[in-house]
């Protein structure tokens, strides 16, 4: 048996998917990732970006990452543990625990490796983690490298929730991880229900809230403040790579987690530090998130807007609570024909399909951003409208 079978099979996928002209991954953009972007030398209204503040081509932004790189250079060549922190991590990191009100903060260089470091330092194979089946894929991930029991409740199931919490012994650590916003279909934890039962059953609560951030909450600290209960979530993690237009993650928790993290995290440990372009460009999106609420408030309107335009269209927008909003439409191939119509009429969103959502439940994942304009959003509506109508989504 050769290991590289396996791969045949995606393979042969790919292949029927370019053969098809449904094969919509690695597509690359040959522009900045604002509202509007250039793909093979058209423009489209983009829909799958996750920069809801509309932040990645914001001149401030890109003055702090060159002014970075004439100062610290290109990288940092090495890791936060040994060589690799610079005067600007320590800077953010006390700005971060700042901004949520928490003791400390760790940065990672991506948002995948701060969970992978943050759930396998933490939980060990006497503890037991409980997540929402629908829990980002890093989370899965770090929970199989803690080595720890894993209990999943019914995605949003507060009694499947708390059945699975009653069960559990008293003489084993336990902590409950969620995202804040379900990345998907848009949907959020119920936190204030879900500290509630963090309480009552003696556990500890980590909230993923990379969709969050800087777009919920009156002050842009996310989900946490949005349900009131930022100062009872023992551990926030949150991404770099969204609103605030840079690349990386980061954790605040008490001082003496954070300690922990920073000394037995070993994607953090073994891992080159976020580079200085980076770090720069999160550092100024943070001010901008703490000084323009003006943004979040033109992205919500925005939002509100297409979630009531497309529900008068007759498509199934989901639970969608946020600015992530899913056109649910079940087949697969549906899903890749309706993927496929809108983007030969210059919309650029993603579709969606198990493992990612589940079975039977494909869906075309839109995502808004605070730059889109009036033209953009009546130009969405036209073409969903038309295109949902010829595939039969909608009747005509």
């Amino acid at each position: 048996m050769d290991i590289f079978n396996k791969c045949k099979f995606i393979v042969e996928r790919v292949r029927l998917g370019h053969e098809m002209g449904i094969y919509s991954y690695f597509t690359p953009i040959s522009s900045v990732q604002d509202h509007r972007v250039r793909i093979d030398g058209r423009e489209f209204i983009m829909l799958g970006s996750n920069g809801y503040l509309g932040l990645a081509g914001d001149p401030r932004i890109k003055e702090s990452a060159i002014k970075a790189i004439e100062k610290y250079g290109s990288t940092c060549s090495g890791s936060r543990f040994l060589n690799g922190t610079l005067d600007i991590h320590v800077k953010l990191e006390e700005d971060l625990a700042e901004f949520y009100e928490k003791d400390n903060a760790i940065i990672f260089s991506t948002g995948f490796q701060t969970n992978l470091g943050i759930i396998s330092a933490i939980a060990g194979k006497n503890d037991i983690i409980i997540i929402d089946r629908q829990d980002h894929a890093s989370i899965i991930d770090g929970c199989r490298l803690s080595f720890a029991d894993v209990k999943k409740y019914r995605h949003n199931d507060m009694n499947d929730l708390e059945r699975i919490l009653s069960s559990l012994p008293d003489n084993r650590g336990k902590i409950i991880i969620v995202d804040g916003v379900f990345s998907m279909e848009g949907d959020m934890s119920p936190l204030d229900q879900i500290v509630q039962l963090k309480k009552k059953y003696h556990t500890r609560l980590l909230v993923d809230d990379a969709h969050g951030v800087g777009v919920l909450g009156e002050k842009g600290q996310g989900t946490c403040e949005h349900f009131n209960v930022l100062k009872e979530v023992d551990i926030i993690m949150g991404t770099f790579s969204k609103a605030f237009a840079s690349l990386g993650g980061f954790v605040v928790a008490s001082a003496d987690v954070i300690t922990h993290i920073k000394h037995t995290a070993r994607s953090l440990i073994f891992s080159a530090s976020m580079t200085p372009a980076a770090v720069a460009s999160a550092q100024k999106a943070l001010d901008i998130i703490k000084s323009e609420p003006e943004r979040r408030k033109k992205l919500w309107a925005i939002a509100a807007r297409i979630l009531k335009g497309y529900k008068d269209i007759g498509l199934d927008a989901g639970e969608s609570q946020t600015p992530v909003i899913p056109v649910i439409v079940g087949a697969d191939e549906m899903c890749f024909g309706f993927w496929k119509m809108l983007f030969a009429n210059g919309i650029f969103t993603n579709p969606v399909i198990a493992p990612a959502t589940p079975p039977g439940r494909a869906l075309i994942r839109t995502s808004y951003m605070a730059t889109h304009t009036e033209e953009d959003i009546q130009t969405v509506f036209d073409v969903f409208a038309k295109c949902a109508r010829e595939i039969g989504l909608v009747e005509k």
